[in-house]
């Protein structure tokens, strides 16, 4: 008489070798990875000095450490004393990482002067110079320092204002306290009125 194994009994044993099969190979067949994935941990930021900051991503704000090796960054991940995520980053906020140290990361620029039908190859420093350039230029050409008009009874009123018209900042929702602080400064001192940001239109 044979005895027929039930499907109840198959998943008990299956499960059952799954499991003794993953002990084992962590213990008793000499495959212990325990003490590989510690010094690999261990080697990565042995010598690194570790600077607290933010995920570049959504506005949740969650706290990062990155870990530098003469001036290189060499690892990103969560910083446990953050009240905001303490130490947890989603997928996105884990891979911060890949944000700095890719070789598919941009450092050019494309460039098409006005009238031109071809673009031209700029390196990334250049154009941050000719877009301060042209700030400039439009802060200058477009400067009003005093405003002249009449109040309500008709008589003629002047007023310092020192600002600009001709520039306009949009701030996304993922610039951190610090950031948008030096931008009101920068902005503020151009003369610059017409400040919003993304999160709030």
């Amino acid at each position: 008489m044979t005895h027929g194994v039930t499907r109840r009994d198959f998943l008990k044993l299956s499960g059952g070798a799954m499991a003794g099969t993953a002990a084992g190979s962590l213990s008793g067949l000499g495959v212990d990875l325990a003490p590989k994935a510690q010094l690999a941990t261990d080697l990565r930021i042995r010598d690194a000095r570790a600077y607290p900051s933010i995920c570049p991503y959504c506005a949740v704000g969650c706290g990062t450490l990155v870990h530098v090796i003469d001036g290189r960054i060499v690892n990103i991940e969560g910083n446990p004393e953050s009240p905001v995520n303490v130490g947890t980053l989603c997928p996105k906020g884990a891979a911060t990482y890949q944000l700095h140290v890719n070789p598919n990361r941009l450092t050019r620029v494309l460039h098409r002067a006005p009238g031109a039908t071809e673009w031209e190859v700029w390196p990334l420093e250049r154009a941050m110079d000719r877009v301060a350039e042209l700030v400039k230029q439009d802060r200058d050409e477009t400067f009003v320092e005093w405003w002249e008009g009449v109040d309500s009874t008709g008589n003629p009123l002047r007023k310092l204002v020192n600002h600009t018209p001709a520039i306009f900042s949009l701030g996304g929702a993922t610039m951190a306290n610090e950031w948008n602080h030096l931008q009101q400064k920068l902005l503020r001192g151009l003369g610059v009125v017409a400040i919003e940001n993304q999160a709030r239109i």
